[in-house]
């Protein structure tokens, strides 16, 4: 039985120390079991909890816990095998009753030293514990700096971009705002940042998944819908008026669903790396004819047909279609047009367009 006690703890112990140095130390985009468990039972909880009210603004406001719940869980998951693991090896090192050895684990792991016996054989571990307990109690202090700098980086954009797209934010009212205030020009820079943003999301995401549950301010805002609406536009406008495309917006599409893909790898999302520009997407062409209806009337003049248009657009779509669907889901994004499904009863919605509050020309 100690023997086995050892294997059990020398097992518990590698397996805690591989999930801190995979979630917090190595800088590549590895995936913890323990970060996404907890996230997938957590949040599950926490929508049973909000469905009674049947809205989404109680559906955000309860899943606005979920990453402080992680990171309290990942400290306690942590630190609660920590304990068990040095337990299980006092106890087979030793002639220790297992309560004993509990007793002692505890009182080295958390430094409080009124459990330390004066067995030589046992310095070690009684040591190794001690330096373990601050150590990941100091790697999950430093790890929060780097979060929420991440997280302001994101939001930052995601807020500004919402008098140009909308709240929720959607593509084609990206596109038909820009008209209908004539600064269109001002769409390059558009792309351009949010092709650094996609970069920057991706590393970082897929490095720290946890900042996918960190939710934005405000309800109806969504990192995942912002990026949506971005990806939308510019395939619209290299869809339906190629020439006077900007070549921003060919760079922002293969940054953002190359991110996306990262993202994807992280959390073990399938996907197709290439896929056939004519395969289906669930957008309907209804909806994309519709869509484009909207923008022409702003003054947008286009350069194809909207049959035409179509297939373009569906061959950049279908790139990052998936994945983003996928993403919303499971962030429970607001629930915006062209977005996807979510796992709880919803209905889109759309993006309200301020009114028009300048003063009539009088001659």
């Amino acid at each position: 039985m100690r023997f086995l006690a050892v294997v059990l703890g020398v097992l518990l112990l590698i397996m805690v120390i591989s999930s801190v140095l995979r979630t917090l130390v190595v800088p590549r985009g590895l995936y913890s079991a323990l970060v996404f468990r907890l996230t997938k039972s957590l949040r599950t909880v926490l929508r049973l909890a909000a469905a009674p009210l049947g809205t989404f603004r109680a559906m955000d406001r309860a899943q606005a816990w979920l990453a402080p719940l992680v990171l309290l869980g990942m400290l306690t998951a942590w630190l609660g095998g920590m304990l068990v693991a040095y337990s299980l090896l006092l106890y087979g090192f030793s002639s220790l009753s297992f309560s004993t050895a509990l007793r002692e684990a505890g009182s080295s792991l958390f430094t409080l030293g009124f459990a330390s016996g004066d067995r030589l054989k046992l310095s070690g571990l009684d040591f190794l514990a001690a330096a373990s307990g601050p150590l990941i109690i100091a790697l999950q202090i430093a790890y929060l700096p780097t979060l929420y700098s991440a997280y302001n980086r994101r939001e930052t954009e995601v807020t500004l971009l919402e008098s140009r797209a909308g709240e929720p934010a959607w593509g084609p009212e990206l596109l038909a705002r820009q008209w209908l205030v004539d600064t269109q020009t001002a769409l390059p820079t558009l792309y351009k940042d949010w092709e650094r943003l996609a970069a920057d999301i991706g590393e970082s995401h897929s490095n720290y998944p946890l900042l996918l549950s960190f939710r934005s301010p405000r309800a109806q805002r969504s990192w995942v819908v912002a990026l949506l609406a971005v990806l939308d536009a510019a395939a619209i406008q290299l869809a339906i008026a190629p020439k006077s495309a900007p070549p921003e917006a060919r760079l922002v599409l293969r940054a953002g669903f190359s991110s996306l893909r990262d993202i994807a790898r992280t959390m073990r999302v399938p996907f197709d790396p290439d896929p056939e520009p004519s395969a289906p997407i669930r957008l309907t062409y209804t909806e994309f004819e519709a869509a484009v209806a909207m923008i022409v009337a702003t003054g947008f003049a286009k350069e194809r047909t909207i049959e035409e248009a179509w297939q373009h657009f569906r061959g950049w779509r279908v790139n990052y279609e998936g994945i983003i669907y996928e993403l919303a889901r499971w962030t429970d994004a607001v629930p915006a047009l062209w977005s996807g499904p979510r796992d709880f009863p919803t209905t889109p919605i759309p993006p309200r367009r301020p009114q028009d509050r300048r003063p009539v020309e009088r001659y």
